[in-house]
């Protein structure tokens, strides 16, 4: 029986279980063996990283050509404008290649947002807004190179979603477990003695389509 875990990363821990350089893993966080990330997300990125034991759902989650969209809750130095958006929606030149349309628009910083550690650095002339950026390609550190492209660079960012699964109820350092639907014994406890170090929830949130 396949397992799928939804985990929400904080800042500067490593998408690997792994590190000979001792800097923090997936280990740190999720206790259940011979699960992988799905994709991989920068150390200095946050949010959502799906992990599995399936390698044929691994290659559906991660595989640009499956084209399911990962949306981005990025905040970027300065207002951004109604020309860099449009920049960001219909595709920006970044030298090496050129990215797809996507959709990108102006939002609200999101609720409930957790603190960063190391907080985001302050300047109190300089205001920051907040975009929500929807791709279905993955390139290295592509969001923060279309940002800074279209002359907004990136101060923080978050995989908010995966598909239909989002960090609903997650904060930065917990995982939850799905219900996978028609597998017998689905729902499993996650939560785990040491909850301090390996944070687990209990939820349920829709399966890939």
């Amino acid at each position: 029986m396949s397992r799928l875990i939804l985990f929400n990363k904080p800042y500067g821990v490593l998408t690997q279980f792994t590190d000979p350089d001792g800097r923090p893993t997936l280990a740190d966080f999720i206790p259940i063996p011979k699960v992988y990330a799905a994709g991989r997300l920068d150390a200095d990125s946050e949010g959502l990283v799906v992990l599995t034991d399936d390698g044929a759902q691994q290659a559906r989650i991660a595989d640009p050509r499956h084209k399911l969209a990962k949306t981005y809750r990025v905040q970027v130095e300065g207002l951004a404008t109604d020309e860099a958006l449009r920049q960001l929606s219909t595709g920006v030149d970044l030298g090496d290649f050129r990215t797809r349309p996507c959709q990108a628009s102006l939002v609200p910083e999101p609720p409930g947002l957790w603190e960063r550690n190391p907080p985001v650095r302050y300047r109190a002339a300089i205001p920051t807004s907040w975009l929500e950026i929807v791709l279905r390609e993955g390139k290295n550190r592509q969001v923060r190179r279309m940002t800074a492209k279209v002359g907004f660079p990136t101060l923080r960012l978050i995989r908010w979603a995966v598909g239909d699964w989002t960090l609903e109820g997650l904060r930065a350092g917990q995982w939850r477990e799905l219900d996978l639907s028609g597998q017998p014994d689905a729902r499993r406890r996650v939560n785990v003695p040491n909850a301090s170090k390996n944070r687990g929830v209990i939820n349920t949130l829709p399966k890939l389509r």
